[in-house]
Formats: C-alpha cells, sequence, structure tokens
C-alpha cells in the first residue's frame, strides 16, 4: 500500500464553507447557544435593559473617592516662578562675566530651563549697573537693583 507523504495530521484544514467565521449573534432563540438570558446570566443591574455602568459605581457600597478624606487645594491657575536672588545674580555675573542678563541667558547657561519663569528676589546686594530681564520682580528687589543704578525689565 503506498502511502500519500503529503497526507499528514498538522496539514489538516476543515473543508471549504464549513467554518463560519462571524461573530455569534446573541438573542437568536435557545438554538442558537446564546439565546434565553442572551449571554447576560441571571438577574442583577448587567442583566436589565438600559443597563449603563456608572464610572465609580460600587454596587452601592459608599465609593472609593467619598471614603477617603479631602485634604488641602490645588490652584489650576497658580503660577510657579523659579527664585533668583541678588546675590546669586551676583555670582552668575561674576563666573560668566555677563552684563546683563535675561532668561535666554540663563536657559543656555542651564541655570533654567526653557520654560521656567523666573522671579527676582531682594535677598544680598545689587550688582552695579545691572541691566535685568525677568517675569517677576519682588518690590524690594526692583528698588534694589534701581538704587545701585541697574534697569529692571519684564519679560
Amino acid at each position: 500500500m503506498e502511502e500519500n507523504k503529503n497526507l499528514n495530521l498538522s496539514r489538516l484544514t476543515p473543508a471549504e464553507g464549513s467554518v463560519h467565521s462571524g461573530k455569534k449573534r446573541i438573542g437568536r432563540g435557545i438554538g442558537s447557544g446564546k439565546g434565553r438570558t442572551s449571554a447576560r446570566g441571571h438577574k442583577g443591574a448587567k442583566s436589565r435593559s438600559g443597563f449603563k455602568n456608572k464610572r465609580n459605581f460600587e454596587g452601592g457600597q459608599m465609593p472609593l473617592q467619598m471614603r477617603i478624606p479631602k485634604r488641602g487645594f490645588k490652584n489650576r491657575n497658580r503660577i510657579s516662578y523659579v527664585p533668583l536672588n541678588l546675590e546669586r545674580l551676583a555670582e552668575i555675573i561674576e563666573k560668566y562675566k555677563l552684563n546683563g542678563i535675561t532668561p535666554d541667558n540663563l536657559t543656555q547657561l542651564g541655570i533654567v530651563s526653557k520654560n521656567d519663569k523666573i522671579k527676582v528676589l531682594a535677598n544680598g546686594d545689587a550688582p552695579k549697573g545691572l541691566q535685568i530681564t525677568a517675569h517677576a520682580f519682588s518690590a524690594t528687589a526692583k528698588q534694589a537693583i534701581e538704587a545701585a543704578g541697574g534697569t529692571v525689565n519684564l519679560a
């Protein structure tokens, strides 16, 4: 008896048209295999028509976000500044030999990041003739810079 070498269990496939590739349709009678409860199980909210799952609903139990204590407040409109004291500015001018300070200079030197807003504070003595551009100044820093013959510009 001659054996067919191409016939092998791993090469068997179903006959053309015998396998249905579509999804099983639910609620089309008991004989369909997904009839009667239509794959929803017995009773409960999920089996009812019109059921819509609420995001934080825990079956009537007090939801987690209501159980935990609420503390503090986060202001969405807060503008956060990187503080720079006059003392630090004097060190930067001396170290890098600058004649004026701008946010771009400080970004290139790696002192602040590209999108940081800078606020100058009045801790220390203002360098003579300082020309500075920043996003905000404290009132005393502004007075100290102008008293030392410098100029203040808002960015």
